[in-house]
């Protein structure tokens, strides 16, 4: 019978950590009495570097629980994208498929056991996707949607509407486990491992406490990773604009040769100043994007630890 580990980044999470640990002990509990998945299945909470007291609760519900949570301490805040793969390699060893989830609670924890279900099928990745987005508001749903289409332009495969709610398979997460960039965006990188795949549908909730913690800043930072991890058509698009302008140019340039022999120059400072100031902002972005790409590489060839675990809570550790 498959050992299912159930992966949870935390990031100051004290308001909703044992609500979030007693739904998917829940969870686990009538997926073992079903006998779907083996009697030590397990949920692991991931600490990235919380300010609250998120990891004194993971502690407390490891004492209580110590053959169901689980616990991992990163030695700082790394970010979600970090803190979830530590998840994910970590439970690697222990499990033979896992699931992520966030612990606020707004994906929809009992769709997990259909999920299992498909695994037992013969799929290796199975995405948790959203129905709708009747929830969201419309700045959220139109950003949202605007983003999956501009990842999609630009080459980069994601699944619609997913976010990081998704089964793997041992195998897949070892496979997930040799791609080891610095520049994370996962769910661009789970498509590209090619194993049969499959999908689950749910009505997304409202968060059950505490605040989200992806604000505007982030979920941009979030887009730009993802497209600049995996596409260079920012820099194309870059060079075709910067032919365009050459090609106007000498347009313009005809035009003020023909009105200078016509007699019909109109002296005027105004178009000089307005060209000089778009090909000077244009340039700028040009250099500011290229040196996002040499950034990336930068941080690349380093080959840092993309993050440090701490302290480590487990049945094998008791």
């Amino acid at each position: 019978m498959d050992r299912l580990a159930i992966v949870v980044p935390c990031y100051n999470e004290e308001e909703v950590l044992k609500i979030s640990s007693e739904a998917l002990r829940g969870v686990l509990n009538t997926c073992i009495e079903k006998g779907k998945i083996a009697p030590d299945s397990f949920v692991l909470f991931v600490n990235d570097g919380s300010k609250d007291r998120t990891w004194e609760l993971i502690e407390a519900e490891h004492a209580l629980y110590p053959g169901q949570i689980f616990g991992c301490k990163l030695a700082g805040n790394v970010g979600h994208q970090y803190a979830l793969t530590a998840g994910l390699l970590t439970a690697k060893d222990l499990a033979d498929v896992t699931v992520s989830i966030d612990a606020d609670l707004q994906d929809d924890v009992n769709v997990i056991e259909e999920m299992v279900d498909k695994f037992h099928e013969g799929k290796d990745i199975v995405y948790g996707v959203r129905k709708e987005r009747k929830t969201d508001t419309f700045f959220k749903r139109t950003t949202a949607q605007g983003f999956y289409k501009v990842m999609s332009m630009m080459g980069v495969k994601t699944v619609y509407n997913h976010a990081d709610f998704r089964l793997m398979s041992k195998r897949a997460v070892e496979q997930f486990a040799k791609y080891e960039e610095t520049n994370l965006f996962i769910r661009g990188l789970i498509p590209l491992i090619g194993y049969e795949t499959d999908c689950v549908y749910y009505d997304r909730k409202e968060r059950v406490a505490g605040e989200s913690k992806y604000p505007l800043k982030k979920m941009l930072a979030l887009a730009f990773n993802g497209i600049s991890s995996f596409s260079v058509k920012p820099i194309n698009f870059i060079v075709g604009l910067g032919i365009f302008i050459v090609f106007a140019a000498f347009a313009a340039l005809i035009y003020a040769l023909i009105s200078y022999f016509s007699g019909h120059v109109v002296p005027g400072w105004t178009s000089l100043i307005v060209s000089v100031w778009f090909l000077g902002g244009l340039q700028l972005v040009a250099i500011g994007l290229v040196g996002q790409y040499i950034g990336k590489i930068y941080l690349e060839v380093k080959h840092r630890p993309r993050y440090n675990i701490e302290k480590l809570l487990t049945d094998e550790e008791e």
